[in-house]
């Protein structure tokens, strides 16, 4: 088909044809090829949406081409990295101006993907580039078809639900602003409709089903709408509104009930949506709240009504934390200060929210991996205990010693009970746990554990009494497995109350628990050891708490377990399940070091083929991240101890490489790139060993940087290369490929950065004799992207790279060179350029290195730069660059010392993972990390550098010192002075 589509039966005939094949996964590769091809073509989005649109094509083909209309959308409507969009403006208004039209009139599935496309479009569009999307979705609600009008509403909820966690600015209001324009009365007239049409059909299912969507759906616009102020319209209707919410709080009605007692029906779907916007306005619009007491009242009645089924559990929940907003409000301490309304609080709604479930029991049982991810990561947030827990809480801010009392009791008789019966009552103790930690721990991190504890209760007398019994018991049988969890998450929760002592007496108990044969216990064992290794002397800061020699007596007992429990895994899924277990074994080599020699084999050899094994299908990115910080750990500690053991790793890790390489496994290639990189640079031989001289040539191919995530690792790995092989680089001919990478990363907005760091790294590591032939043309291509397509990431990144040029104290650097290669391009452009650019957006430069190499460089170019101080430019530039230097001395940022650097590098390995987040297309491996060049190293603190260039520049050139210090403002001249004084230097 040719660029341009016609869109006409013909072509709506071809592409369901490739529509169709998609289905068969004979032909299903070949299809797609061709129609991502296709969406290059101009009128493709408006071909596909006729064919949506054409009835007589058959569903299955329609509902396909809605997919493929959204993924196209999503993949294509924001530009690219060089910021322009791959359809055209032309095509973009003709899809706008159609699309929620047909999303109207299509069946509910096509619908459905037509309301995301919108909200996609919507994301970058609306309101500047859309100002029409509101009053066109309003012009089509029809208080007599509610099928249509959910449609509608999912597609205005989802665009304004995106307002909810953005910081308030002007752009938002004026966006809210824009929507409200037009939406309020039309809203509040389908809320109306929906409401009467409600009371008028009490006894129809079918009908109140879709009315009770609706319901919920303007409920949640209502959040959507209010989320950041009342608007005029809300506070005018108010009363009217919150009387609705009201009468729906309490609104029953058994035919909407259903069998299911794990799914919330729509009543209280609707209901948990206004515990949520009840709960705002208690916390926000408290003024404007008149009926919160009966709200309150509401609530409490809801929770003390509502049973134990788990379909209960959101608006439970969601009521709860209602609860929770208002008892933390000072205001209204009075209303629940007296000790039998607080009595009633806990027994009636505290208490059974607390106990364990069947529902619990069945997924500790069946899912412990999910249970354990609710449980810990604040996937439960909308789970009765955690609820519970931060209304125990709320209760403690504002009644810490009644609140206590009156749990402790619960928990004293909870565990009379399970003494008199440890088998038969053994959830009373896992009751009195949960409780005892709902009142002892007032803040909880999964990072740090309890931070702020309550002093009314006495943590290391409950262990010792309560927890250590259970952690000493047999692993297996002796008591019940929910009961070893909850004595492994005590120790988890209260780490930070433990002595280093008492931590490392408990190490050999949590290591035990790593044989047990369930799930859940081996599972949070591994995470205590994980989060207990993990502990800094200090709290959050200083160094880590345990040594490797603390450790490495366990190590192999843990690796080797560890490593036994993921292997249970039979499948690739399965077997990349728990990152729990992974991120154990990767802290434990985090922390035992080079002493992990002794299991290096045997972790290189199990790491491996768990790679392997997953490669078929990744499919979970935490584990598979963990899994390569373990071996990139293993390479930093190994290899700085013993720098011949890189030959060994390359042995065991080339050949597992190379199959991820050749079979072009997205995921792990990242990954590779960065551990072959970490590998090069512990290199000891002279040369580059023959297996790095066959890999290099491929790594310069096209198609390989084609994928964004392989970008950053790349350019690392061709740092190594340079590195360690520039000579072999030179003598192969190698070095124009790496310019024409360098090329291409120069001219993508996205990769600019990277094009710095891989042309810095051949300045360093080839001889300029070498590289000067090509630096005219690569400083033309710096000038031309700055002055075409200029960011001010690249403005920053050329500032950057010039004080880097002159800085470097190199054959063929520095600030002579540096003028001299502008000259070849244009006689007085770096005069020019040392004025307007670098000598002002020389206050801007940021990082410890960066503003050293800039003080460096403007050092080199007043007192080193012949150009300044022997030609007719020293009037012209050399008081410029000394007031720029000295306004540069006196901001408040430090240049001086590497300290703060070596810092930065011994805490490297020992950040928690989970802190840096992860990136869809590339996560950086701490542990391969390396420390940042440094290309002015040999100086320690740049003002002593400058008084020391200021004497060989005076003693040079006698009288030049004198004659440009009085062309310097006083203040300047002040702080010159202060500078020579403090190193005894009189000139």
């Amino acid at each position: 088909m040719a660029d341009t589509l016609e869109v006409n039966e013909a072509s709506m005939q071809a592409l369901a044809s490739y529509l169709q094949k998609t289905l068969d996964p004979s032909t299903r590769h070949e299809a797609e090829l061709f129609l991502n091809k296709l969406q290059q073509s101009q009128n493709f989005g408006q071909l596909v949406l006729q064919l949506i649109a054409t009835k007589s094509f058959a569903m299955h083909i329609r509902f396909a081409a809605s997919l493929l209309f959204k993924n196209f959308v999503r993949r294509n409507w924001v530009g690219d990295d060089d910021g322009d969009s791959k359809i055209a403006i032309a095509d973009k208004d003709a899809i706008k101006g159609r699309i929620v039209d047909l999303m109207t009139i299509s069946e509910a599935r096509i619908q459905l993907q037509l309301s995301d496309a919108v909200t996609q479009i919507a994301d970058s569009d609306f309101p500047q580039k859309w100002q029409g999307l509101i009053p066109e979705l309003v012009s089509k609600l029809n208080p007599n078809d509610f099928v249509t009008n959910n449609g509608l509403l999912q597609t205005a909820h989802s665009i304004f639900q995106r307002w909810r966690p953005l910081y308030p600015s002007d752009n938002l209001y004026t966006e809210i602003k824009i929507a409200l324009e037009s939406f309020c009365e039309p809203y509040r007239q389908v809320f109306m409709a929906t409401d009467a049409m409600i009371q008028a059909n009490p006894q129809n299912v079918a009908q109140l089903k879709v009315l009770f969507e609706t319901l919920y759906l303007l409920t949640e616009i209502y959040h959507d709408l209010n989320c950041h102020d009342i608007p005029e319209f809300f506070v005018t209707h108010l009363q009217e509104f919150l009387g609705l919410f009201h009468k729906y709080l309490i609104y029953e009605n058994p035919l909407l009930v259903g069998d299911d007692e794990d799914s919330p029906g729509p009543i209280l779907q609707v209901k948990a949506s206004i515990c949520e916007i009840v709960e705002l306005y208690s916390k926000r619009y408290e003024e404007d709240f008149t009926s919160l007491p009966e709200f309150i009242q509401t609530s409490w009645t809801l929770l003390t009504t509502l049973g134990l089924e788990p379909r209960n559990d959101t608006l439970v929940s969601k009521a709860m934390s209602f609860l929770t907003s208002v008892v933390k409000n000072g205001r209204h301490r009075d209303m629940f200060s007296s000790t039998d309304v607080l009595s009633q609080l806990c027994e009636k709604i505290v208490l059974p929210n607390m106990g364990l479930r069947e529902s619990d029991e069945e997924l500790f049982e069946d899912e412990p991996i999910e249970y354990i991810r609710r449980d810990l990561e604040g996937s439960d947030s909308e789970t009765r205990r955690r609820a519970a827990t931060e209304l125990v809480r709320g209760l403690l801010d504002q009644y810490p010693t009644e609140v206590t009392a009156i749990i402790s009791n619960y928990i004293q008789h909870y565990l009379q009970r399970y003494n008199a019966n440890v088998q038969q009552n053994w959830k009373d103790k896992d009751a009195a746990m949960f409780l005892l930690t709902s009142i002892a721990a007032k803040s909880v991190g999964s990072q740090f554990g309890a931070r702020e504890t309550n002093a009314e209760v006495n943590i290391l007398d409950f262990f010792e009494k309560n927890v250590i019994p259970d952690l000493n018991a047999p692993v297996s049988g002796a008591i019940h497995p929910i009961l070893k969890v909850d004595a492994i998450k005590y120790l988890y929760t209260f780490r930070g109350q433990f002595s280093k002592d008492q931590l490392l007496a408990a190490l050999p108990l949590l290591v035990r628990h790593l044989e047990s044969s369930n799930y859940a216990v081996y599972t949070y064992a591994a995470i205590c050891v994980e989060r207990i290794l993990f502990m800094r002397v200090s709290g959050t800061t200083g160094p880590m708490l345990f040594s490797s020699d603390n450790v490495a007596p366990h190590a192999e007992s843990l690796i080797s377990n560890l490593f036994r429990l993921i292997e249970l895994g039979r499948t690739p899924e399965k077997l990349a399940e728990n990152d729990y277990l992974m991120k154990c074994i990767m802290r434990v080599i985090l922390t035992v070091r080079e002493k992990m020699m002794p299991l290096v084999s045997l972790c290189l050899g199990r790491l491996t083929a768990i790679v392997q094994a997953v490669s078929s299908n990744p499919s979970n990115p935490k584990f598979n991240h963990y899994v390569f910080e373990s071996i990139g750990a293993l390479i930093r500690f190994i290899c700085t101890a013993t720098p011949d053991a890189a030959e060994q790793f390359e042995s065991l890790l080339f050949q597992p490489f190379q199959v991820i390489l050749q079979q072009d496994i997205a995921e792990f290639t990242p990954y590779v790139f960065q551990l072959l990189s970490q590998l090069l640079s512990f290199h000891t031989r002279a040369e580059l060993s023959p297996a790095y001289q066959a890999m290099l040539p491929p790594l310069v191919q096209p198609t390989l940087w084609q994928q964004q995530g392989n970008i950053p690792a790349l350019v690392k790995l061709l740092q190594a290369y340079l590195q360690k092989g520039s000579s072999w680089i030179i003598a192969n001919n190698q070095l124009e490929p790496l310019l024409g990478v360098f090329q291409k990363l120069v001219s993508s907005k996205l990769n600019e950065h990277h094009a710095f760091e891989l042309l810095q790294s051949m300045i360093i590591y080839v001889p300029m004799s070498v590289l000067g032939n090509y630096m005219k043309p690569v400083l033309i291509m710096l000038l031309s992207r700055l002055q075409n397509h200029k960011t001010d990431r690249f403005k920053k990144c050329f500032v950057n790279f010039s004080f880097f040029y002159m800085a470097l104290d190199k054959e063929g650097t520095g600030p002579d060179a540096y003028w001299a290669l502008f000259d070849t391009v244009q006689t007085g452009l770096f005069v020019q350029f040392l004025k307007t650019i670098w000598l002002t957006e020389a206050q801007k430069v940021s990082g410890r290195i960066e503003r050293k190499t800039c003080a460096v460089a403007m050092v080199r170019l007043a007192t080193g730069s012949k150009t300044i101080t022997e030609g007719t430019n020293f009037d012209a530039a050399w008081p410029s660059v000394i007031t720029a230097l000295v306004k540069f001395f006196e901001a408040p940022q430090d240049v001086k010392g590497a300290a703060a650097d070596a810092a930065e590098d011994d805490q490297l390995y020992a950040i928690d993972i989970e802190e840096t987040g992860y990136q869809a297309q590339f996560s950086q491996l701490a542990t391969a990390s390396t420390a940042k060049f440094d290309p002015t190293a040999s100086v320690q603190d740049p003002r002593q550098f400058l008084v020391e260039g200021l004497v060989r520049f005076n003693q040079a050139y006698p009288g030049r010192f004198q004659h440009g210090q009085v062309q310097l403002q006083p203040e300047t001249q002040v702080h010159l002075a202060n500078y020579l004084a403090t190193a005894g230097v009189s000139l």
